[in-house]
């Protein structure tokens, strides 16, 4: 068969992709004579196309997978999707728009089909672009959130939590986007910084039965407010009581502008009394703190909103219909007619956004179901605490501990039609007259009831709502294995729960910390009395070149199919991992990329190469039985132990990037640029073992993170060989040490003479001399005399020099060791102007090392500049260094020649 002279990844990948999925090399099982390992995916939504954020994390836990299966873990990755209701809805409702209709004008039913057929139709999308990323997923299991089975883990989860109260129904003040109209949790209305504005506002004041001091003898009082137009539903202005400015307000009557209707004041020591002016209006319905004071006070809550933020009723008629920013500047006109504006200032506003639609959201008074989370909060901090959970990066576990202690409830109705319908249903008989939060004529089921319970009546209806769609991604460690079927005595999905649960390894990004990961402990603790995962690895953000976080709105995204259909999966994936140090931000470009691209076109060349050798050489090979080796063999493979133990560890310490880069390392740089080039022209039966030994070997550590390159290297070795290798690398065998090296005395030679080799590369660059062959002079003793003329051949090809001579005395030494000293023949050339052209370099050198040194001891250039910016000019400096005092050595030599 013949070996191509160039890698085409494209049509590899789908080759061996097929393959893997028609041989079920994926495929996972309860197995008693083996040990567990398992990676739940953080699902995505089905609504999900492949982006370079999917591409980092999926790749991560495919490295984890891989390794720990050919360490013969019987590892499952545990794939599905997510039904991302809000998300889901708004692109549905944009193919209805298109048609010019909204959802209620088909009806629930009618849109819930829809949404079905498109989930049907478009929901399994990213689930073939992970495909095309090499993922080793048991897609025969694959789970959706919203699938028969999963539902009834949302019901009984419900169920046992409304029936332990935990559970609860109430009219609180909530987050409410307008364009999405629902309800949004804490952790889904993230606050951005905004520019705006606070305007001082007067509100007329009417002299009260008590005596206004001569000083306050004015008719208004100031309110500053950077949202005058929920002021139409203020009730009250409050005051701090400790603040004697104010105190004669609790005498006077206080006359909302506009509305005309009189405020309460009120004292409450929530009130700062620097911010504006020290008075406050307190608008109930409208403000989360005003919300808090309303219910202290005994405030009026007037809803002055619809649910899309158009005023309503409750204004005055010249607003109605207004959307809320046209009727904050409507406002202000009219106040400002009324010379009741005293001034405006800038103002930076943190105002929650909502994260799907990036509405700014709306606080707003609405019957919701909360969860009470400070009971179901106390085994998630104990786990962490004691460190049966684990983070790495270890500063998440303050994060994390400092969000739990501080825990709110948790909103988890939404007003959409897309999700888990809450299985609530109410006695409309029993309801009638009873208050919103009464228990009265509500029954929790999983099934509608055919009557009420209570009385009998069968005019019963569902609740409208459904849940959070983290309320069904909590569960997922658990109810992906058919919980609760599997705890209900099904004998197969209670083997899996028992065999795979807890997991071990949960991956992903800081931005569902709490969203997510908490909340999934939480449930792990409450539901199965055992935590999810014992490990947490959170990565880093996807930014650009200049550290800016990819987004598609800003166009400075990379397309990681693009990236695939160009290079491949595998240089995509190497690329990625060779960048992503554990918990740091990746900072990417599509240069970055060619490290990838280039890795792999190295791979093929030596692969090509070494066995083109063996058949020229026609050398038969049945095993890799390592004898009669000689050093520069044991030397190869001492690196080779090393680069496996290091690898090994790394990955056992989820330190993937440090593990790609030794197996980089020892291909590109041991095995490729010393080895192979050292036995090039001495192929013997015992190299050709050393060499595919350390191929096979090398494919076997890059596997996880490359994996179709080293999978079709390794048919291609058994291919052109006889010998007997494990029939897929999927589940071949993790490499172990060969415990075979040369003497400490010669491995120390070897490697001496390795660097030397590279000095005199970097001499003759200096000196302008690039690939000319000189004559190689070396003074060394006798011990050293013998080593070095027992490896002239490779040594003066490696170094390409014209000859080697061993002597007793140097014109100079431009490199020594504690072994030799070099010197290179160049007497026919003057010294003289070497030294003008290294004083040359030496001065350029010294500028760039100057201006590095400045840079690197400048804060705000440490402070400012990414951390990807900063280690490359560590490293820049670094190298400069070293060049420089190369420079100024080779310049001393020759000076002192003369």
């Amino acid at each position: 068969m013949e070996i191509p002279s160039k890698y085409d990844p494209k049509p590899v990948e789908e080759k061996i992709y097929q393959k893997w999925l028609n041989e079920k090399k994926f495929a996972a099982r309860a197995n008693p004579s083996k040990r567990p390992f398992c990676i739940v995916i953080p699902p995505p939504n089905v609504t999900g196309i492949l982006h370079m954020g999917h591409a980092l994390n999926n790749t991560i836990q495919d490295v984890l997978i891989r390794f720990r299966r050919m360490q013969g873990y019987e590892s499952l990755w545990m794939p599905g999707t997510d039904h991302a209701g809000i998300a889901t809805q708004n692109v549905v409702e944009k193919e209805l728009a298109k048609e010019r209709l909204k959802k209620e004008d088909i009806g629930r039913e009618k849109f819930l089909e829809r949404l079905w057929d498109w989930t049907d139709k478009h929901g399994s999308t990213i689930i073939e672009q992970l495909k095309k990323l090499g993922a080793s997923c048991d897609w025969d299991r694959t789970r959706f959130t919203m699938d028969k089975e999963y539902s009834e883990a949302v019901k009984e989860v419900f169920i046992k939590l409304y029936e332990k109260e935990l559970i609860y129904r109430g009219n609180y003040i909530i987050n409410w986007c307008p364009r999405c109209e629902t309800a949004l949790s804490d952790e889904e209305s993230p606050h951005k910084e905004i520019d705006g504005w606070l305007y001082y506002i007067r509100y007329p004041v009417e002299q009260g039965g008590g005596k206004i001091p001569s000083k306050f003898r004015i008719n208004y009082i100031i309110v500053a407010t950077t949202r005058p137009e929920t002021m139409l539903g203020d009730t009250a202005v409050a005051i701090n009581p400790r603040d004697t400015r104010y105190q004669y307000l609790k005498n006077a009557k206080v006359i909302l502008p506009i509305v005309e209707r009189e405020l309460k004041v009120v004292e409450d020591e929530a009130v700062d009394p620097e911010f504006g002016t020290g008075v406050v209006k307190v608008t109930p319905a409208h403000d989360p703190a005003d919300f808090q004071m309303g219910k202290k006070h005994n405030l009026e809550f007037i809803n002055i909103m619809n649910p899309d933020s158009t005023l309503n009723q409750n204004v005055p008629e010249d607003f109605i219909g207004m959307d809320r920013f046209e009727a904050r500047q409507a406002i202000l006109e009219v106040l400002q007619e009324k010379k009741l504006i005293e001034k405006r200032e800038p103002y930076r506003i943190s105002a929650g956004h909502c994260y799907r639609c990036h509405t700014i959201i709306e606080p707003r008074v609405s019957p919701q179901w909360f969860v009470r989370m400070r009971p179901l909060a106390q085994g998630a901090i104990k786990v962490v605490e004691e460190d049966k959970v684990t983070f790495l990066p270890q500063r998440w576990k303050k994060v994390y501990l400092n969000w739990v202690h501080n825990i709110q409830d948790w909103c988890i109705s939404r007003q959409i039609w897309w999700g888990h319908r809450l299985p609530v249903y109410y006695c409309k008989d029993c309801r009638e007259g009873v208050e919103e939060e009464s228990k009265k004529g509500v029954i929790v089921a999983k099934e509608k009831p055919p009557t009420c319970p209570a009385c009998g009546s069968s005019t019963i209806t569902q609740d409208n709502d459904v849940l959070d769609t983290w309320f069904s991604s909590w569960l997922w460690p658990f109810a992906t294995f058919h919980w609760p079927q599997s705890e209900h005595g099904e004998e197969k999905a209670k083997a899996d729960l028992d065999y795979f649960y807890p997991t071990n390894v949960l991956v992903t990004a800081s931005e569902i910390l709490f969203f997510w990961v908490a909340r999934m402990i939480m449930a792990g603790m409450e539901f199965m009395n055992q935590i999810p995962f014992d490990k947490v690895l959170i990565h880093g953000t996807v930014r650009d070149a200049k550290g800016i976080k990819m987004s598609k709105s800003l166009g400075n995204i990379i397309d990681p199919l693009d990236i695939i259909e160009k290079f491949g999966a595998d240089a995509l994936r190497f690329s990625l991992m060779l960048l992503a140090a554990s918990g740091s931000d990746v900072y990417l470009s599509d240069e970055k990329f060619l490290v990838g691209r280039n890795f792999c076109n190295k791979i093929w060349n030596a692969t090509r190469l070494c066995l083109l050798k063996i058949k020229e050489n026609k050398i038969k090979v049945s095993d890799l039985e390592l004898k009669e080796l000689e050093d520069i063999d044991k030397w190869c493979l001492q690196q080779l132990d090393e680069t496996i133990n290091q690898a090994t560890k790394s990955l056992q310490d989820l330190s993937i990037n440090d593990a790609t880069k030794k197996a980089y390392d020892f291909f590109w740089h041991t095995f490729c640029d010393w080895y192979l080039e050292i036995i090039k022209d001495n192929f013997t039966a015992a190299k050709t073992k050393v060499l595919l030994h350390s191929l096979v070997t090398s494919m076997k550590l890059l596997h996880p993170v490359m994996p179709f390159i080293t999978q079709e290297v390794f048919t291609l070795i058994k291919e052109h060989s006889s010998l007997k290798l494990e029939d897929s690398l999927v589940s071949a065998s993790w490499p172990k040490p060969s415990n075979i090296a040369p003497k400490e005395s010669e491995a120390a030679k070897l490697n001496l003479l390795v660097e030397t080799i590279r000095q005199i590369r970097n001499i003759k660059t200096d000196l302008g001399l690039g690939a000319k062959k000189l004559h190689l002079e070396i003074k060394a003793g006798p011990k050293a005399e013998e080593f070095l003329r027992a490896n002239a051949t490779w040594i003066m090809r490696l170094s390409a020099s014209q000859s080697l001579d061993i002597k007793p005395k140097l014109a100079r030494t431009l490199y020594k060791n504690a072994l030799w000293e070099i010197n290179l023949g160049i007497e026919d050339i003057d010294a003289e102007s070497f030294v003008t052209s290294l004083e040359k370099k030496i001065s350029k050198i010294q500028t760039i090392f100057e201006k590095a040194s400045v840079r690197l001891t400048d804060q705000r250039f440490l402070d400012n500049a990414s951390p990807d910016t900063v280690e490359n000019e560590k490293a820049k400096f670094e190298e400069i260094s070293l060049q420089l005092k190369r420079l100024q050595e080779l310049r001393k030599a020759f000076m002192d020649q003369k």
